[in-house]
């Protein structure tokens, strides 16, 4: 039975692999490491403490050294920081947690970084692709995975796994998708330029997934992208919406060089209860064509399309959408 650590491990994601770990038998203690330590399930083998990742990371943790360390630590959301804030975050807790790792003698290393490092993705991009990050956030995360790849490369017998996941979405989490579910819903949604623009996001439970199986291998360094495939295009999308809550209404597209300045003008009368942040309008028009090449050709079962996950969702927590 192994036992780990997960920093940033409050968050989404991170409760989501605790209690997944937990519920398997190879887990037999979890310890999550965050700033928050308020938790929304309580379990006897979990244990919590508040850390800062930008600060050395104490040693006593846990007991006995972690079988697996995963690094799920993050500034990542946007609009909300400054671009000093990614950095400090995710290249210093980087740099902290390798250091804790070193330090404890822990050799399983697992980073969650994401498709930002590719920056804007027209054409297919699988992980053979140069990165080519635009962002603080995508720029940090590729700072961050160097820092890893270094730590894993200094002592032989280390094994790191690197994810890239799409923007992950699901039960609970009020991000993207639900956001467009709800503007489509009400009718306020806009199409920020063509339809064909393609989306990849990622559904928490086929994430966690590919976390399953990608430990189950035995390389000492792995890179995979996480989404859905096939990667679909926003209009398709917005399609699978409509017809799950059974809309006729037709969507405007209208190009982001308007939504933008409308967004602005929105955001300066309305503020935090803004729909249309100008931020998300450019993030929305901005193409993300991932390629989960490395799962596909290890063998990797992916479970869901995003027809199939809305329906998974909807069936296993209906309140998110009352």
């Amino acid at each position: 039975m192994y036992s780990c650590v997960i920093f940033g491990g409050a968050g989404y994601v991170g409760q989501h692999l605790a209690q997944m770990l937990l519920s398997s038998n190879r887990f037999s203690a979890v310890h999550i490491a965050d700033l928050n330590t308020k938790l929304t399930f309580t379990h006897p083998s979990l244990t919590v403490s508040r850390t800062d990742v930008q600060e050395p990371i104490p040693l006593d943790l846990t007991d006995k050294t972690p079988d697996w360390i995963f690094n799920l630590a993050a500034i990542h959301r946007e609009p909300g920081h400054l671009p000093q804030e990614y950095y400090a975050t995710n290249i210093k807790g980087a740099q902290n947690i390798c250091a804790y790792a070193t330090a404890v003698g822990c050799q399983n290393l697992f980073f969650t970084s994401s498709i930002a490092v590719y920056g804007p993705t027209i054409k297919p991009t699988d992980e053979d692709a140069a990165l080519d990050a635009t962002t603080p956030y995508g720029l940090s995360k590729k700072a961050a995975e160097e820092l890893q790849l270094q730590w894993q490369a200094a002592v032989p017998g280390r094994r790191l796994i690197i994810t890239r996941p799409g923007v992950i979405y699901g039960p609970g989490d009020p991000g993207n998708i639900m956001r467009m579910i709800k503007a489509i819903r009400n009718g306020y949604f806009v199409f920020p330029g063509s339809k064909k623009i393609r989306k990849s996001y990622a559904y928490i439970y086929g994430f966690l997934d590919s976390i399953t199986f990608m430990m189950e291998q035995k390389d000492p360094v792995l890179i995979y992208n996480y989404v859905e495939t096939p990667t679909e295009s926003i209009g398709q999308i917005a399609q699978i919406i409509k017809e799950h809550y059974k809309l006729t209404s037709p969507i405007l597209a209208l190009p982001s060089g308007v939504l933008v300045p409308v967004s602005r003008v929105l955001q300066a009368l309305l503020r935090d209860k803004n729909p249309v942040h100008p931020v998300r309008v450019k993030k929305a028009a901005t193409p993300t064509h991932i390629i989960p090449k490395k799962l596909m050709s290890m063998g990797f079962r992916f479970q869901y399309d995003f027809r199939s996950s809305i329906e998974h969702w909807t069936m296993n927590s209906p309140g998110d959408f009352s």
